[in-house]
Formats: C-alpha cells, structure tokens, sequence
C-alpha cells in the first residue's frame, strides 16, 4: 500500500477507492471506472472484466497505459506480467523508461487499438518492461514535484524572449531524464534559443510539443458552463470540427461569450443534437420561401421545432406575427406551387389563438405570490426630536 500513496495522488483517484492486493481498485467496485471519472481520465469501462476466456485461448497480450493528463499509449507484454487496472508500470521510452499506470487489459485493448488505427506488430508499439519499484515511483513523484515551479520559469523566460507562445504543461519522463514542455501558439514559433536557456537551467533533455486550443483544454481539464468537467477531458476523443450553422439549425443565438468554450472555440457540444435537429427540420417547409396571400408576401420570421409552428410576417407589417403549423405553411406553399393564392394569414392563425393569461396558484402554502405588486405606503415618523431634546434637558432647581 505504502508504493500506492502518492501514485492517485498524480492520477486523480477517489477518495472512496482503496486498492487490494492484485492491484484494483477495491472501493468503488467498477474496475478502475467510478461514475464521477474521477480515478481515470478518458477511461474505458471494462465489461468484459468479469468474463472468462474460452479454454485453449490466450489472453492478448497488448496493454493500455496512462500518463499525465489523460495521455494514453499502449504496449505489448512481451514478459507476460500478470497485470491489472490499476498496476504502475514502467514502459519503454525513446531513451530510459516512463512510468505510467494501466487502464485497460484484455479484448478491449483490441478494440481500441482497431479504433485509433495502431497496427499491432507496428514498430511504433514499444514494450512493457516491469511492474514500478518503489525507487521508479520515487524518482517519478520527485520529479512531477518541481513541474509546477519549471512551469512558471519557463514562462517567465518565454516572455523576456518575447516569443508569442504559452506553455500551458510539463510532464516529466518517468525515470526524470527528459522533460516535455506543450505550448500552444498561433504561428510558427522560431523557440531554438529558448530550448537553450531551459537546459541551463533546469539541466535535463528538453523537447518542445505543440498542442492546439482543444488539445490543451483536454490537457489542463476543468468545469464547462454545464456544471460538468469537460468532455474533452473525461471522454471525448475525436474533435470534430464546429461551426456556426450548428447554431442556426438549432436557433440558437450567436453569441460567442455563450457558443465559445474554455478553449476558445466552439463548443463540441453544438454536434451531439445537431442530427436530431436536422431529422426535424426535414418535415418543415425552408425558411426562404414567401408564402403569396391575397393580403400581402409573408417571410417566415420564426420557428420552434419541438412543437412545430412557423411564425410568419406581411412585407411591410414586420410586428405583427402570424403562427402557423407546418401542415397549413405546407397547404399554402401548395397552393402557390399551383399559381393560386390564399386569401390571408389570419383565417389559418385564428385557429391557434390561445389564452396566454396565466393563473398562479398558491401551491406550497406560503405568501400570496402577488404580494409584491402593488407597494408598501410608508408610514410617516412622527417628529419627536422636541420632545427628545426636552427628556435630555436637565432642569435646574430654583433657588
């Protein structure tokens, strides 16, 4: 347990997890995957868990290991380790060893590497080396210790360079021999001589990696204007690209304070009802077409989706609004296809009028709901500042 106590420290446990002596967490029962993904960024939930293998089938033998903010990468078990979620492992890098911790085993591991594309004799799948020591996890905590003051220096020391550039992470490799430094920047940044200031300074292998606007808030995580963390940091995967005709389809205003995310783009969110909404706009006439009335042009002003009304307007009397369903916008669109005209808007909107006033009721059994509409008369001070000032007055005995 002792070689476990900083370890969820770095990779966002529960407090409700423990873990046992395979190495799982024990708390939450769910493999490493709590239903607030606080043990596990970007995590995969493993329903095959509790599955066996068929007799006479090897396991596979590829794993899925995490690092620093949500940065996944998957190996192959070349030792054959018994390994489970939860494990930290140290895996093979470029040069030494990172140290990581596993998140996924088994077919599933198949399956997503199938999904990103990763061959699987592929040159790019490096090896598992050992499950961490105690002096791997030492030598790893210390140096996730100093990121945050490098972070501050680094930079300050892209600012005296004035380089248009802003580091947002640095993650240490796990054996503390390299130091990767994620920036985001608009253009291209010429960073040879601030790459020779940090390795006087902080005297390790530096490598420089640029990220875009998503990818750093993925990074970085936090809270979006739903209350919830960020998908891009819990489960979103893929960014798909975003763009204001999202909105209009879905009436929303555009307003980028509302539209624009933590990372300045457009929210991803704006794509998860984006077909919903396309499905219903198929039974709804275009917005483009005038309906011809004897009574004048009308140009559709509005619509609501979800109930399924059109509201239209007379060229020329753009306050008035006229609401009408889609079968009779349809009915009329019809008739003008016909080269005949409706007599007017007002003998097809006459049947939706409806009684707007609303009757408030006192349903919890407190104050009328109307006590505030008319207003308090304020009750007007008597003047006592006399009769006070004579109270105060001493009297004086006559002699």
């Amino acid at each position: 347990m002792k070689r476990f106590q900083n370890l969820y420290i770095y990779f966002m446990a529960c407090n409700s997890c423990s873990t046992g002596k395979d190495g799982q967490p024990t708390g939450c029962k769910n493999n490493g995957t709590c239903g607030a993904d606080s043990c596990n960024k970007l995590t995969v939930f493993d329903w095959l868990s509790n599955m066996s293998l068929p007799n006479g089938e090897a396991p596979f033998n590829y794993i899925e290991v995490r690092f620093k903010n949500g940065r996944k990468h998957y190996y192959k078990n070349t030792e054959n380790l018994s390994l489970s979620i939860g494990d930290v492992v140290a895996t093979q890098a470029q040069s030494g060893h990172d140290v990581g911790m596993v998140t996924l085993t088994g077919e599933l591991v198949r399956v997503q590497m199938k999904r990103k594309k990763i061959e699987i004799d592929s040159d790019e799948v490096l090896k598992i080396y050992r499950k961490a020591t105690q002096k791997d996890i030492d030598i790893w905590s210390t140096a996730r210790d100093k990121e945050e003051a490098m972070k501050v220096k680094a930079r300050q020391f892209a600012i005296d360079l004035k380089l248009q550039m802003k580091i947002s992470d640095i993650e240490y490799q796990g054996d503390a021999s390299k130091a990767t430094f994620y920036y985001t920047a608009e253009e291209r940044v010429d960073f040879r001589e601030l790459i020779k200031v940090f390795a006087k300074e902080f005297r390790t292998r530096i490598e420089m990696k640029q990220v875009g606007f998503r990818q750093e808030a993925a990074r970085l995580g936090g809270i979006g204007s739903c209350g919830r963390e960020l998908c891009c940091s819990t489960w979103l995967t893929d960014f798909r690209s975003v763009s204001t005709s999202s909105a209009r389809f879905q009436q929303l205003s555009l307003n980028p304070q509302k539209l624009a995310g933590q990372c300045g783009k457009l929210k991803c969110c704006l794509n998860y009802e984006l077909d919903t909404y396309l499905d219903a706009l198929k039974d709804f006439p275009k917005t483009d077409i005038k309906l011809q009335t004897e009574k004048g042009v009308a140009v559709c002003q509005k619509t609501d989706i979800f109930k399924g009304y059109m509201w239209y307007a007379y060229e020329g009397e753009w306050m008035n609004w006229h609401k009408l369903t889609t079968d009779q916008a349809k009915e009329i669109i019809e008739l003008n296809a016909n080269k005949k005209k409706a007599v007017s808007l007002e003998e097809y909107a006459e049947e939706l009028i409806e009684d707007t006033k609303t009757d408030f009721g006192n349903v919890v059994g407190q104050d009328s709901l109307t006590r505030f509409d008319s207003p308090r008369r304020k009750k007007k001070r008597r003047n006592n500042r006399n009769r006070n000032r004579n109270k105060r007055r001493p009297q004086s005995n006559a002699k």
